[in-house]
């Protein structure tokens, strides 16, 4: 249960039950992202009542993760209010904050209503859930996932959408490329914090080839001249998952234990971009040695890990490979768009049929009145007068007087015809 409907995200749409619950929940109140915000508290009160029967905390938790832009590389939420910073403080309380979608949990949506995918019961067997959703955007490799599951992990890092996007293409294009040809169009992660990989490229290789390795990422920093010779070093991008706070406090308790000789000084001179001024202690230490210095000793350089342990489209947990998991996306990509377009032509062809009617009758509709007023039971005859069928019957006997002024065969024709080409594209 842990495994299958907690920790372990679908590769075809990149969400954990949880998330997938709250985009889900987000669409039905129709918080698309030009309508206006909601109370995170009726969002979660939607989530934990119909879909999720977890406490509110974990549910809110999850929320603000997918609305933070130092979390989430793409954010699926776009939070109005405190929902929290870098520094690693909390967001406000739910009654205090408003969320509604993006244009990328949008992406994800598109087709949801459009048979593109499987519904199931909810727990209490009162409203219904899709199983995974049609996943217009490559979620997992952009926004990554972590979880821990009983027995299996799983870390995956984001990822930039356009390679990811590149990378898919070329696999579309040729199906044997290798994870070699795929890492052309996809470097590597892309956090959104930044930072800077430094991983030997057979290494990146061996870990996109297996889905086990990890990434060394640094800090990104430069050399700012001060006044008489002076110099200090100013980071601008620090770790992803790092809390700024925690590593200022890291550093200057080092300092304070003598374990950073060639430190003078630490500043917090943050405002929304990150900026660190470090100051050496001498004017004759080497900015390189310093900074070496540092990576060795704190966390302005981690090893993220990446091990890509996800739930395959049979829903069994697999780690797999940088191909496998786009090949799969793909396959997803083309199942939904085969029963979106089922779809689409099975409405064209009820419309169709409903406008054969329209066409039988409009030369005649003195008679269609006549028979409406004159007869009991008006449906069995206008069928048998006008060879209609029961659909085709109902319409126009549904059909307002109104309508019937606006009943033009010129209009009609055209529908058709528009309508019947539409029909012929879908087919071939």
């Amino acid at each position: 249960s842990t495994i299958m409907s907690r920790s372990l995200p679908d590769l075809r749409d990149g969400l954990k039950p949880v998330h997938r619950r709250l985009v889900y929940a987000m669409h039905q109140l129709h918080l698309d992202p030009a309508a206006g915000f909601k109370k995170c508290a009726r969002v979660v009160g939607d989530v934990i009542g119909k879909y999720h029967p977890h406490g509110d905390a974990s549910v809110y938790e999850a929320l603000v993760r997918l609305a933070q832009d130092f979390a989430a590389r793409y954010p699926l939420i776009e939070g109005q209010g405190n929902f929290g910073n870098i520094d690693g403080d909390n967001a406000a309380a739910m009654r205090y904050t408003e969320a509604r979608l993006t244009e990328v949990a949008k992406a994800l949506l598109a087709g949801i209503d459009d048979d593109a995918v499987d519904f199931r019961p909810t727990y209490d067997g009162e409203e219904s859930e899709p199983v995974v959703l049609p996943g217009g955007f490559p979620n997992l490799l952009a926004n990554g996932a972590a979880g821990i599951a009983v027995g299996m992990a799983t870390s995956i890092p984001p990822h930039n959408a356009g390679e990811v996007c590149a990378a898919a293409i070329a696999l579309v294009r040729d199906p044997l490329i290798t994870t070699t040809g795929l890492l052309q169009h996809m470097q590597g992660p892309d956090f959104p914090t930044g930072g800077i990989i430094v991983e030997e490229p057979a290494a990146i290789l061996a870990a996109y080839e297996t889905g086990r390795g990890g990434f060394r990422l640094r800090a990104k920093w430069a050399v700012e001249q001060g006044r008489f010779g002076t110099w200090s070093v100013v980071v601008t991008e620090i770790p992803y998952q790092i809390q700024k706070s925690r590593l200022i406090e890291q550093i200057a308790q080092l300092m304070e234990e003598k374990k950073l000789p060639l430190l003078g000084d630490v500043r917090d001179e943050s405002t929304e971009q990150v900026r660190l001024v470090l100051e050496p202690k001498t004017r004759s230490v080497e900015p390189e040695v310093l900074m070496a210095s540092l990576f060795r000793a704190t966390a302005l350089e981690t090893r993220f890990p990446l091990n890509m342990n996800v739930l395959s489209a049979d829903r069994t947990p697999r780690v797999m490979g940088l191909r496998d998991v786009l090949r799969a996306w793909l396959d997803h990509r083309h199942e939904v768009l085969i029963r979106r377009l089922r779809h689409r032509l099975a409405a064209i062809e009820r419309r169709l049929e409903i406008l054969d009617g329209f066409i039988k009758v409009f030369l005649n509709l003195d008679e269609v009145i006549r028979i409406i007023r004159a007869e009991d039971e008006p449906k069995p005859t206008l069928m048998r007068a006008f060879l209609l069928s029961d659909v085709q019957a109902e319409a126009v006997l549904n059909m307002r007087l109104r309508g019937l002024r606006k009943l033009e065969e010129m209009e009609i024709r055209k529908e058709h015809r528009g309508l019947t080409k539409d029909k012929k594209d879908i087919q071939v």
